[in-house]
């Protein structure tokens, strides 16, 4: 029996990268998982036969996190796959890196609508699909969100804003046995970061050499503590903000 055996889990953006390690690791904990994605069909579908393989249970479900619509239908779709709501993992975002020169309003308005908006709308519908046993609500964050380096002012921002959040609505949403908590990553190797041509660049060599552990970090690295605010083991804890970093801060 799992830790997460009888709980049912939204996890935004989760056809690759963190997402994906998270949906995985609450699926093997026994949650059953509604794996959303933007546009990625075939990743999300990966995704539930990976935590079909290993004898659970999950769906996909397409939704734009940035529109509401697309949101409480993701919640909708949920009820009707699994009955009822007992976490939330806001993990969708997006990211670009560029100097002040090059920020464009059309950047900081993507980033800052996946990356904060879509947190906000996430969470505005899970507490509404919450029982009255509460639920948990899990924040990925990111340690630039607190110590920002050059050259990515917008993301740091909107991860600066999910922090805010995550204590704000800890406080807002406790009454309403809501927790609310982030993980905040640092380097980690995803699609997205070999995307960027990240891997074997200096930024690269970067990101470790500000790592004590000494190497970027892997999806599992964070899904491990999801779970953990996922279950009963973190009961009493609301309003943290978790860095998974291998040290860098």
């Amino acid at each position: 029996m799992g830790k997460l055996t009888g709980k049912v889990a939204v996890v935004t953006g989760a056809s690759k990268g963190i997402g994906a390690g998270i949906a995985k690791a609450l699926g093997a904990e026994g949650a059953s998982v509604v794996v959303n994605y933007a546009s990625s069909k075939e990743g999300a579908d990966r995704v539930v036969a990976a935590i079909e393989a290993e004898g659970g249970k999950a769906v996909a479900v397409q939704g734009d996190v940035a529109r509401a619509a697309d949101v409480k239908r993701l919640f909708e779709e949920t009820k009707k796959a699994f009955g009822k709501l007992d976490v939330l993992v806001n993990n969708a975002g997006v990211f670009d890196f560029a100097p002040l020169d090059e920020v464009t309003e059309a950047e900081y308005r993507r980033q800052f609508d996946v990356n904060v908006l879509g947190t906000l709308l996430s969470t505005q519908e899970a507490a509404r699909a919450f029982g009255p046993e509460g639920g948990s609500v899990i924040n990925v964050g990111s340690v630039v969100g607190l110590n920002p380096p050059p050259n990515a002012v917008v993301y740091s921002a909107t991860k600066g804003a999910v922090d805010t959040i995550t204590i704000g609505l800890s406080r807002e949403l406790g009454p309403r046995k809501i927790r609310v908590n982030a993980v905040n990553p640092g380097g980690t190797e995803t699609e997205g970061v070999h995307r960027l041509g990240v891997i074997g660049s200096p930024m690269e060599q970067e990101m470790v050499a500000a790592t004590p552990l000494g190497r970027l970090g892997q999806p599992e690295d964070v899904a491990k503590v999801a779970v953990f605010l996922a279950s009963d083991e973190s009961t009493w804890l609301t309003g943290e903000r978790i860095s998974v970093s291998g040290g860098w801060r």
